[in-house]
């Protein structure tokens, strides 16, 4: 069955850059000038008008001529910017980011958790031909393999080192004349942001201006729609300001967004938290007034088991959103239970194939009540979303029945940076396959069920099995012939999935001995791959890997042997 949004259809809006839906919009000229970005750690602060002299300056700075002083970026040449760092270290990362938009050079987030392989791995995919680094990462950014002179960092202060610092300061002192903001088309590339899609080493996804200009008009709609029966909200931050606390990495699409796309549509403070810190987070809350929280399951279960939890100030505090993940109902009633004037915990569906969002628990009463917000679902599509639900053998599910979600919208992006046979897998004529069984009930809200494939959610962050099997088999030992990983219990909540390893031994792995082989794989995985992806549910010596008759593994076979011995272990204690 095809399913259409139940809100107005998008604005049609002309094919431009999308800085100018950001910067450039009529009403922004009457607003006051305030304080736009606040790093938690240190108290910097930026204003809005600072921050945007920042990001034109910034541009100049990239795309003049080298001759004019400027680095002579351009998208014409085939450039690709890598960004190496840790999450909000800066305002300066997200000031760069919409500068490179603004010059329509596409740039690439790589995680400040990558392991050398991972770097390699990012750097290979992307093409990047300049890196902007953090300082502290600036030795895995050098094993980059691009000329010394192409490698920058994003603040500080380096002998022999350009910083984005350094390039705006040029620019200002040597009074460069503006570059103007490049035209984009449709499908203009803005930008790669990696996800593990659906199997093996993460993959690019390429958002393009188009997708990014109606993932944003999305929001607008919906926004519009919610005024027509409330009021605004009168905020609790300083002067009436909504104030925004986002601790999620930028690297990240949900953190992306949050922090460097959304906040551009009313003035409200964004205060970034560098480094995530339970107590240093809670303690934050009152000293900025924050009223808006951004979070992903991983980190509620943190916080709700926390003692520092129950005595903190959180009175300042009047929406709390939690994404990236399946946010169970104990943990969203325990959350809730420490703020009394919260109706309710925002949540929604996506993914960046998707540019971020598909789906969103609405609000009560939204578009006459036909919007309805049901315990356990994922919400209601968002405007200009179109979705069928698939069978397994091809044809289209009915209401209340499970199936492959497909969807269709200007916010698919546009493929796989560089994997011509991911993309023409996931991108089917003109539908994105999400990998994700769904269901849609009679008034048109989501219910996940599970995921089509086996890609594990860990901590926010997707896992694919198939990139530890292959980072187990080529351990440079050769101490296993064979290996599968799938998720079993034991995460932090209790949807959440850990990655568990079965292999079966070589014959060097037997004469080493069960035991001391387990322990190298292991001490291999946590050296070759990103904490969120080691194998916390352990590692099985088993005699072989089971499999169906077309060579498919079995991995259902495996995880209930594991979790039947794991409750027959409880069992015994009892």
């Amino acid at each position: 069955m095809y399913h259409k949004s139940m809100f107005p259809d998008l604005p049609v809006v002309p094919e431009t850059n999308v800085h100018h839906l950001l910067f450039n919009r009529p009403e922004q000229k009457s607003w006051p000038d305030y304080t736009l970005y606040v790093n938690a750690t240190t108290g910097k602060r930026w204003s809005f008008r600072q921050f945007v002299e920042r990001v034109r300056d910034g541009a100049t700075a990239l795309g003049a001529d080298v001759d004019q002083g400027g680095l002579g970026i351009s998208l014409g040449n085939g450039e690709i910017v890598g960004i190496l760092s840790e999450n909000c270290l800066t305002q300066d990362y997200i000031a760069l980011l919409h500068s490179l938009m603004a010059i329509t050079v596409p740039f690439a987030m790589i995680s400040g958790y990558s392991t050398p392989f991972e770097f390699k791995h990012a750097v290979s995919l992307s093409r990047a031909t300049r890196i902007f680094v953090s300082p502290s990462l600036l030795p895995l950014a050098l094993t980059s393999g691009l000329p010394d002179d192409r490698i920058y960092v994003l603040e500080g202060d380096i002998e022999g080192r350009l910083s984005y610092d350094d390039l705006v300061n040029r620019t200002r002192r040597n009074r460069i004349p503006r570059v103007p903001v490049k035209h984009a088309a449709r499908d203009t590339l803005a930008y790669l942001v990696f996800s593990s899609g659906t199997s093996g080493l993460p993959k690019a996804v390429m958002i393009s201006h188009g997708n990014l200009t109606n993932s944003l008009l999305q929001v607008k709609v919906v926004t519009e729609e919610v005024n027509k029966f409330q009021k605004p909200p009168v905020w609790n931050g300083p002067n009436g300001m909504q104030v925004l606390f986002n601790v999620l990495p930028i690297h990240h699409t949900y953190g992306l967004h949050i922090s460097c796309f959304r906040v551009f549509f009313s003035p409200l403070t964004v205060v970034l938290l560098p480094k995530w810190d339970a107590k240093a987070f809670l303690n934050a809350i009152p000293k900025y007034r924050a009223t808006t929280l951004y979070l992903v399951p991983s980190l509620v279960h943190q916080l709700v088991h926390r003692p520092e939890f129950k005595a903190a100030d959180l009175s300042t505090v009047q929406v709390v959103n939690c994404g990236a993940a399946y946010l169970p109902t104990s943990l969203s009633e325990a959350l809730l239970s420490r703020f009394p004037n919260l109706e309710r915990i925002g949540e929604g569906y996506g993914m960046s194939e998707s540019t971020i969002s598909i789906a969103n628990k609405p609000v009560p009463g939204l578009l006459d009540g036909r919007a309805k917000n049901k315990p356990g679902s994922t919400g209601v599509l968002l405007p200009g979303i179109e979705v069928k639900v698939m069978r397994e053998d091809g044809t289209l599910a009915g209401v209340n029945e499970p199936g492959e979600l497909h969807v269709r919208s200007g916010c698919v992006a546009l493929g796989y940076s560089n994997n011509p046979k991911a993309t023409k897998e996931t991108f089917v004529d003109g539908w994105l396959r999400t990998g994700d069984r769904i269901r849609i009930d009679e008034d048109g809200v989501l219910f996940f069920e599970d995921r089509a494939k086996d890609t594990l959610k860990v901590s926010g962050f997707q896992v694919s099995p198939v990139e530890i099997e292959n980072t187990l088999l080529v351990h440079p030992d050769k101490l296993i012939i064979d290996a599968s990983v799938a998720g079993v219990s034991g995460g932090r909540t209790i949807d959440e999935r850990i990655p568990r390893a079965w292999v079966v031994l070589s014959a060097e792995g037997r004469r080493l001995g069960a035991a001391a082989t387990i322990a190298k794989l292991d001490a291999w995985v946590r050296e070759s791959l990103s904490k969120y992806k080691w194998l916390r549910g352990g590692i099985e010596v088993v005699d072989m890997i089971p499999k169906s008759p077309t060579g498919k593994v079995l991995r259902r076979q495996l995880v209930d042997k594991y979790e039947r011995g794991q409750k027959a272990q409880v069992m015994a204690k009892l």
